[in-house]
This record gives structure tokens, sequence and C-alpha cells, in this order.
């Protein structure tokens, strides 16, 4: 069994086919949680979850790069997480919250930032770990992971999650670690040199995911990601730890089926 941790089937890149891909990938073992950036795609996630009895889950959240765009609602997006017969069942984090400072987003890291603390909050109120997206904005993530009261809490509810597509250096990592974090690993891999980071993070402390549509590995030969490319992630993992592709493949799912409660 394997677990893509971080998929967008629910964007417009798969709206023609994404029963297809989905079926694809359960028929190979593969389960999915589908990411929110927005709303309108966190509804979408959360609608195409609860089409399945099982392998297929949602976070939702606003995306940083859409602080500008949407005004966060954090009533609105609670009765969504809540949602349904199945939707406590189903919303499984809050995510892809956090801070983006490439280019021209770093001009509202501001707004970015009081989204992204609005966002915790309802995480630490559902009891629900996050998924994070930071792009060259880690000393001002550690900041508010650090601080009061996300760094802990008097109900015992510190936040927990993932640092989703981690690009950052091993010290990075460890600090995150350190925290109590996961280290999602993903096609990021095939630009960026991470082999010391796969080397050193524990795989008691890694996730895989694709980040799909994005993304694709190599070895896919397809422009368009699925969740089912994740076996490569799991193989070059396996290959730079020295590991065997089972072990990877049975402890990361182990690993996404306690942090998510799946």
């Amino acid at each position: 069994m394997l677990i893509d941790t971080h998929a967008h089937v629910n964007f417009k890149a798969f709206d023609y086919d994404f029963d297809e891909v989905i079926k694809r990938s359960l028929g190979e073992d593969v389960w999915m949680i589908n990411v929110g950036s927005k709303y309108e795609t966190s509804k979408k996630a959360v609608e195409i979850a609860q089409n399945y009895n099982n392998g297929v889950f949602a976070a939702i959240g606003l995306h940083p790069i859409h602080a500008q765009d949407e005004e966060f609602d954090k009533e609105r997006y609670k009765k969504l997480a809540l949602s349904g017969s199945e939707g406590s069942d189903k919303v499984v984090a809050i995510g892809e919250i956090g801070l983006d400072k490439f280019k021209d987003y770093g001009s509202f890291l501001k707004e970015q930032k009081e989204v992204f603390l609005k966002q915790l909050d309802l995480a630490k109120e559902l009891n629900l770990p996050i998924i994070l997206h930071c792009r060259m904005a880690h000393k001002d993530l550690f900041e508010i992971l650090n601080s009061s009261p996300f760094g802990g809490s008097p109900t015992g509810r510190q936040l927990r999650g993932v640092i989703h597509c981690f690009t950052g250096t091993w010290e990075e990592a460890k600090k995150y670690l350190d925290l109590g974090f996961y280290i999602g690993i993903n096609g990021i891999i095939y630009k960026r040199d991470l082999k010391e980071v796969i080397e050193k993070v524990p795989l008691e402390k890694i996730l895989i995911e694709t980040d799909c549509p994005y993304l694709t590995p190599p070895q896919a030969e397809s422009e368009r990601n699925e969740p089912i490319f994740v076996r490569y992630i799991a193989k070059d993992i396996a290959r730079i730890k020295g590991i065997d592709f089972k072990t990877v493949s049975q402890t990361t799912f182990q690993n996404a089926a306690d942090l998510f409660n799946i």
C-alpha cells in the first residue's frame, strides 16, 4: 500500500477524468489526500472524497498565494470540515496553508500571516493536523510555529502536521522535526538536491506525495502527474536510504495513518 499525502485531483487539470484517475490509483493500492487551495477546491476535495468508501480523503484550506484573492471565513471552512454524514471522517487536515515569499507573493506577507494564524486556530479547534506550504519563508514560519499558543497549549493540542514539498536544508528540516512535524517528499527531488535531507530524516518522519498535477517524476513519461506516480518517489527514497521499497511504502503509509488518523 502507498498513500499520496498531497494530491490535487480536485484541480481543473482533472475535471474530465478525476474518477478514472482515482479508480486507477485505488486499483494499484494507492490511496490519496486531495488538498484544497481555496474554498472552491477545498469543497470539491470533500465532495470527491465522499464518493468513495475508503482510500480517498480531503484537506481544506486557503493557500498563502490566495490570501489576497479570498477572505478567509473560518466558520465557512469549519462548516465544510463537518459537512455531510461523512464530512468529519473525510476531512483529515487543514491545508495547504502557510507562507510564500516567492517572486511577488512576499509583497503581501502581512495578509498571508493573518490568514495563516486564523487557519492555525481552526486546526486547533478541530484538533486536525496541518499541511504546511513554505516557500522562501522558513524563518517567518519558525517564528510563528514556536510562538505561544501555537507551540503548545494547556489543552495539550499542540500543532502537528507535515511540511509539504520540503525544499530547505537539513538544518531547517531538523528544526521542523524538533517541533514534531513530518517532512513531505515529492517530485521536487528531481529539480533540487535533497539527498542529505532524505538520508538524515528518519523514515518514520517522512511522508510521500506527488503534488499532482505538478512535479511529475521523469520516470512517469507523462506531462501530468497523478497519485499513482507516488511510487517513483518511494523507490528513490529507498535507493537513497539503501533500504527496500516495501519498507518505505509500509512505513510512510503508517506515518500517514498515524498523522491523519485514517
